[in-house]
């Protein structure tokens, strides 16, 4: 692979500058990065070289992204720049490089390729449930318990398909 599709943490950690591989962002990213005063010149650089390349995915590709966000239960996790970079990775098949574990989560349940640049990464994949400690009902979503009013927490469901009913 010959290029590498990069959230924020990415350019944080100095992705970009210390690699020769090519790189794509999108503005949501570029627009929440370009802010990095002490390599401002280095990424005007990497942008005038086209070592870095700015790309919005397609319609397509973002309701992808959110389908599979919603699916895992990471959707509420995740940001409109989050969103982007998988959907970018969803329709160009490349590799994510990033820290974040919700984008991690997403993107291993849809297959797609990963890579941390600060942590080991994420060791379990699966899907998101809110669970009720009070109760012990579990739910999709929600911030309190619908049947006994306990707040609720979240845990992942290790594997694809959880194993216990969710109400809605």
């Amino acid at each position: 692979m010959d290029f590498r599709i990069l959230d924020a943490s990415a350019f944080y950690a100095g992705v970009p500058f210390g690699s020769s591989s090519d790189c794509y962002t999108t503005s949501q990213v570029y627009d929440e990065i370009k802010h990095i005063k002490k390599n401002h010149e280095a990424l005007e650089t990497l942008l005038e070289t086209n070592r870095l390349k700015i790309r919005e995915p397609d319609s397509e590709s973002i309701e992808r992204a959110i389908k599979a966000s919603k699916n895992t239960g990471d959707y509420q996790q995740l940001s409109k720049q989050d969103i982007s970079i998988i959907a970018l990775c969803i329709e160009l098949d490349g590799e994510i490089i990033s820290d974040d574990f919700a984008i991690s989560n997403v993107a291993k349940n849809l297959g797609l390729k990963i890579s941390p640049v600060m942590t080991s990464g994420i060791k379990d994949v699966g899907k998101w449930v809110h669970y009720c400690p009070g109760c012990r009902s579990n739910h999709k979503n929600g911030k309190e318990c619908p049947t006994c009013g306990t707040p609720l927490k979240r845990k992942l469901l290790k594997g694809q398909t959880p194993t216990v009913s969710i109400n809605e």
